[in-house]
């Protein structure tokens, strides 16, 4: 069970962050709007919200997710692999030392994007994407494997970030896409298979008892219904604008 997350208001950069889409510029007061959803839904998932105040040098720190890796019993400070994105673990560190004695830190030339890092159970698996590198994967495989953990470092093909095509909702389940449907370092699992025109909804978050959900996938949400799951809706227009999902928005733990 999760009992905090850590979230961060986006500041009136944001308008300015890195994407790779092109779905337009994000409409500020509509992503701050969001935003309070996004947490409205954590506090309705029992979780304690503790928020972060926006900075506008930084456009894309609302998307905390990749400045760490948690774990009920240390954290890992990453080392985000986009220049203008890595300086956001200055103001992250000491709210995650707020709540952890034991940390570790990914250490340069190693990057690595806490978005690129997925958790079932005891398993971690690790993605090389174009913001976490080979030298940074295995720094955090070294350390999970010194904690007792297993780690497995999967090569990413198309999709951005790990989590953005593939979510652990407990019950050794998978929600999959594309290239991690038949990907065979996740054979073992139970899938729910996203359909392509949905794939966007692969990104969902479980928090205690409920499966948070972008809004608009109305395939993909009767497959997560249908598996017994409760599901909660958000509109995530304005983060899909700059390649974030659900995942993205907080740190849980």
């Amino acid at each position: 069970m999760f009992k905090h997350t850590i979230v961060k208001t986006p500041g009136e950069s944001y308008i300015n962050g890195l994407t790779t889409s092109d779905l337009g510029t994000p409409n500020y007061e509509k992503a701050l709007e969001q935003h309070e959803a996004y947490k409205s839904a954590l506090k309705k998932c029992g979780v304690e919200v503790h928020e972060m105040p926006k900075n506008n040098d930084f456009p894309d720190s609302t998307f905390v997710e990749d400045t760490a890796v948690l774990t009920p019993e240390f954290a890992v400070i990453s080392n985000p692999g986009a220049a203008t994105r890595n300086l956001e673990i200055i103001e992250m560190e000491p709210a995650i030392k707020e709540f952890y004695e034991k940390y570790y830190y990914i250490k340069s030339p190693g990057f690595l994007d806490g978005g690129d890092v997925l958790q079932a159970e005891d398993h971690f698996y690790i993605g090389l994407s174009e913001r976490t590198n080979l030298e940074g994967a295995k720094q955090l495989k070294e350390i999970l494997e010194s904690e007792n953990y297993k780690a497995t470092i999967v090569q990413l093909e198309k999709f951005f970030h790990l989590k953005t095509g593939i979510s652990y909702l407990g019950n050794q389940t998978m929600v999959v896409a594309g290239e991690f449907i038949n990907h065979p370092d996740f054979e073992s699992y139970k899938k729910i298979v996203v359909p392509a025109e949905e794939e966007y909804a692969a990104n969902c978050i479980k928090v205690n008892d409920y499966v948070i959900i972008p809004a608009g996938y109305p395939q993909t949400k009767a497959l997560i219904n249908d598996a017994g799951y409760q599901t909660i809706e958000l509109d995530m227009s304005e983060f899909r604008k700059l390649d974030g999902g659900l995942s993205c928005l907080s740190l849980r733990f």
